[in-house]
């Protein structure tokens, strides 16, 4: 079993992909979408969580309105307004089962498959045309309903046939204004004008909050993520790890759940004791107080020499391990220098994630260690673990290698912390959906964990319905298509990237105000260079799905064309230049004059617009980050396309499409705080 013993830290960027699944998914007893049942929800009291600045859509002013020092008491009003229709929603009978578009046409089509044929539950099958011209959805249940009517009494004729008596069933509502068949019997669906304008209309009224954005019916959610190791910098290959994991956060918060974000940092293990050994002798009266902070100011270059005397030196090798035993017996001495060390890295790890705006409670391998003996007495007494070449193993059907919880020298090793971690979060925290994101490279490793905590009867028991996945991802390559690296080999440090887009940002918005003539203050500029700096970063790896390797390239995550930040960034900010000429009270505009969608194009985006919560729902099901960034990209493009060919400000329908404007912006506003960016308004 020594090749488990050498496994790597949960820090990833330092494996290559694993040709097995990266998707765990263990002990589930509800289906894979992780919504309550359609039709369900109602619009609940919760508000919503803060776009920006920690404020929620009710409290802050639109970007329709005047400066906020000269509208406060119309951003009061307003405020009052949206309240008001807030509780007349709560009794609309339109909102009674409201929830995504889709969600509603699944529950109009299931009744009407109650109706025609009573004896058959299948669940509709409702999905966006993917040819606008044909439709806005599309029911497929026709041919699937028709191969299990065949042969019966009375049966149709054909899938046709279904499909008219499915049509023919359909429920009174205010949602279709036709509906057509194709080929063998697809239903086309085609929203009515009327229906999309209202909704756009309780966009503004309401807010994105429930029965908008999804109903979960996991309502606690762990999501560990991010775990760089103590002693060394977080580098590009942290990256991916820390902003899925915070975007998946802020969608799952957004939906109502409440979310422990962990951050398992590697701060337990072997090579403390390397590290300490090696300060100790540098520096014999080093006690880990105060006064030897200098000795550890570079942590990287202290593990790097610690590193080589342990791989050269057998004689520093030895005392290595007695300081391990040292430091895990509890020597004070020991402890402190483990403390500093701890205390120096996280100091780092804040500044990273204060600049990535990512909110992280540290919960190390060190928290779990007490566990440790416990889990493993537990695993054998239930005959879930044996002992194996002297090791104490769990061995799980259809895998090759054993999970590990007890080495030969009666050590313990990442296996032992991670089934440890497991069970705190399912019995301690009662979580109801733990999500690991992690690269994909580390899939059977958490295969073997969550199989091991299905054998244990921790998960998959009607007692314990927790839903349990890996988010897997794959690597960051340079341009040359090979893995980032530095010149000299080393892997690329994050603080350096963050650093060289910000720079780029802040030499490009200097060049453009020189070309302008136009001034900018230095906090402006630094804040707008950081929002597109560091928001490039982010995108640019979002964007991708998650399981691919994608190339690291500032020339393209900087291009002001394109599937980009800084020109998604541009675009709001176009769209916050209507708002400063138009000077509206946006919330009294919404409350007096209606939406009317008539145009084509204010039909396009109208219907976008009404979208978002299956960006929402896609992105959850999937836990896939680039269905959101899919979403925002084409919700600009239909953005453009409306302000091209629908003149907004002196029109005889500016009322009506100043809010179609509004929305966009308030949509995109949502879109960058779920992705971690700070939307800007000026440029």
């Amino acid at each position: 079993h020594k090749s488990m013993l050498n496994k790597s830290s949960r820090a990833p960027g330092g494996q290559k992909l694993c040709s097995s699944s990266a998707e765990n998914k263990l002990g589930r007893a509800v289906p894979r979408i992780p919504f309550s049942r359609p039709g369900a929800a109602v619009l609940g009291s919760r508000s919503l969580p803060a776009v920006e600045g920690g404020k929620q859509f009710s409290r802050r002013p639109s970007s329709l309105t005047r400066p906020v020092s000269a509208a406060a008491t119309a951003q009061q009003q307003g405020t009052n307004r949206r309240r008001a229709a807030l509780q007349e929603a709560r009794m609309s009978k339109d909102l009674q089962a409201a929830g995504s578009l889709r969600t509603q046409l699944t529950n109009l089509f299931r009744q009407a498959i109650n109706k025609a044929y009573p004896d058959l539950t299948d669940e509709p099958v409702v999905a966006a045309c993917n040819n606008a011209k044909f439709g806005d959805y599309q029911c497929n249940n026709a041919m699937q309903l028709f191969a299990k009517l065949k042969g019966k009494e009375g049966a149709p004729k054909a899938p046709r046939d279904v499909a008219n008596a499915l049509v023919a069933n359909l429920p009174p509502n205010e949602l279709l204004s036709e509906t057509s068949l194709a080929g063998p019997g697809f239903i086309n669906i085609r929203l009515s004008n009327e229906f999309l304008s209202k909704r756009v209309s309780e966009i503004l009224r309401l807010g994105l909050q429930p029965p908008y954005s999804p109903d979960l019916s996991s309502k606690k959610c762990v999501v560990d993520f991010s775990s760089p190791n103590v002693a060394k910098e977080m580098h590009v290959g942290h990256l991916r790890s820390t902003i899925i994991g915070d975007t998946i956060c802020r969608t799952l918060e957004l939906c109502g759940a409440q979310v422990l974000r962990l951050n398992h940092i590697g701060d337990w293990g072997t090579q403390f004791g390397m590290l300490i050994q090696h300060m100790s002798e540098l520096s014999p009266s080093a006690d880990g107080s105060a006064s030897g902070d200098e000795s550890i100011s570079d942590l990287m270059e202290l593990y790097r020499a610690a590193k080589k005397r342990f791989d050269d030196d057998e004689g520093f090798k030895q005392r290595a391990r007695e300081a391990v035993t040292a430091l895990q017996s509890g020597d004070e001495k020991s402890l402190k220098m483990w403390r500093a060390i701890c205390a120096a890295s996280r100091k780092e790890f804040a500044a990273i994630y204060e600049r990535l705006g990512v909110k992280v409670e540290e919960r190390g391998e060190s928290f779990y260690n007490p566990m440790l003996k416990g889990v493993v007495e537990e695993l054998k007494e239930k005959g879930c673990a044996e002992l194996s070449d002297g090791a104490i193993c769990v061995f799980v059907e259809g895998q090759s290698i054993p999970l590990i919880v007890q080495k030969s020298d009666g050590g313990f090793g990442y296996a032992s912390t991670d089934m440890a971690a497991l069970k705190h979060r399912l019995e301690v925290e009662k979580a109801d959906w733990i999500i690991y994101v992690t690269d994909a490279g580390q899939a059977q490793h958490f295969d073997l964990v969550f199989s091991a905590a299905k054998k244990a009867g921790w998960i998959g028991t009607p007692e314990s319905k927790a839903k349990i996945d890996h988010v897997g991802f794959g690597l960051v390559l340079g341009e040359d298509g090979k893995k980032f690296k530095t010149r000299s080999g080393d892997v690329v440090r994050l603080v350096e990237l963050l650093d060289e887009a910000k720079a780029r940002c802040t030499a490009t918005i200097r060049a453009r105000s020189e070309e302008t003539g136009e001034t900018v203050d230095e906090a402006s500029l630094d804040h707008a260079a950081s929002a597109m700096g560091y928001g490039a970063v982010k995108y640019a790896d979002l964007k991708s799905h998650r399981m691919t390797n994608y190339k690291f390239s500032f020339d393209s995550m900087l291009d002001l064309k394109g599937n980009t930040a800084v020109y998604l960034l541009y675009a709001h900010a176009r769209i916050a230049g209507i708002a400063r000429k138009a000077d509206k009270d946006i919330d009294a505009l919404a409350a007096s004059t209606p939406v009317v969608v008539a145009h084509q194009k204010e039909v396009d985006l109208a219907l976008h617009l009404s979208r978002f919560p299956e960006a929402m729902e896609d992105m959850l099901q999937e836990l896939a980050p680039n269905r959101l960034t899919d979403y925002l990209y084409e919700l600009s493009e239909r953005f453009n396309a409306f302000y091209t060919d629908c003149k907004v400000l002196g029109s005889e329908e500016e009322g009506s499409r100043l809010q179609l404007v509004e929305a966009t912006a308030r949509i995109m506003r949502q879109c960058f705080s779920l992705l971690g960016l700070i939307p800007l308004y000026r440029i």
